[in-house]
């Protein structure tokens, strides 16, 4: 069994944590995660809005005699966020598409 001996640490030595970086950090975490929330909150509030704005297209293409969907419009859709996000992109685009027309 090996006897461990500690050296003294001289002034060029490694600091000692005084847990001031772990306080840090953690105000760091608490700022970003409070950002992270208010992104969520607008992204709710963004979703909510187009699926009603999607939804009164619908509506108001069915009065006029038209379709309920216009495929080529959501083809457009899909390949924007596809373009922008890569393939969560196209999954993203199916869940706000279907917010905004409900299910096929």
């Amino acid at each position: 069994m090996a006897t461990v001996v500690e050296q003294p640490q001289d002034a060029s030595g490694p600091a000692q944590d005084t847990g001031t970086a772990e306080a840090t950090a953690s105000a760091e975490i608490l700022a970003i995660r409070t950002r992270i929330n208010e992104i969520d909150e607008a992204f709710i509030a963004l979703w909510k809005e187009r699926a009603a704005l999607s939804q009164q297209v619908g509506v108001t293409r069915m009065a006029s005699g038209g379709t309920r969907l216009v495929l080529s419009r959501e083809r457009e859709i899909m390949e924007k966020f596809r373009d922008a996000l890569g393939p969560d992109g196209n999954q993203l685009a199916l869940l706000i598409l279907r917010a905004g027309r409900g299910p096929l």
